[in-house]
């Protein structure tokens, strides 16, 4: 599982995920998309070294490791506690773990991203 080097026009997510192997830039491409398609008007950025969604005052970061996908910060979301239960990471609540062994749970994270952006734009300040 050779990685490419990436091309030195790539936008830092490009270029981030094109150092892992095959198998893993699928699966860093698919969560993209789908974050993308989830909140389209969610600006890409790369912050602490990871691709990061942001919109407004909410970021969710994204991170390939040797053995999962991890995605930060998962937390003030009550309703999807049980949904997510299976994907928290060992001595974490804040981040959810997707092991490269199995599928990514695609109809649960359009709704996490959905609902983790669903936050109102900060109010502007009265003059």
């Amino acid at each position: 599982m050779a990685t490419q080097v990436p091309s030195p026009n790539a936008s830092p997510i490009d270029a981030y995920i094109d150092t892992f192997p095959a198998l893993v830039q699928e699966r860093l491409r698919t969560l993209r998309q789908l974050i993308q398609a989830a909140q389209p008007d969610a600006e890409e950025t790369f912050s602490y070294g990871m691709p990061a969604f942001k919109r407004h005052t909410v970021t969710i970061w994204l991170a390939a490791y040797k053995k999962h996908i991890g995605l930060y910060p998962m937390y003030g979301m009550a309703l999807y506690n049980a949904e997510m239960a299976p994907y928290r990471g060992k001595g974490t609540k804040n981040a959810l773990h997707f092991p490269h062994d199995q599928p990514l749970p695609t109809d649960l994270l359009v709704r996490l991203v959905q609902h983790k952006f669903s936050e109102p734009p900060p109010s502007k300040p009265r003059s």
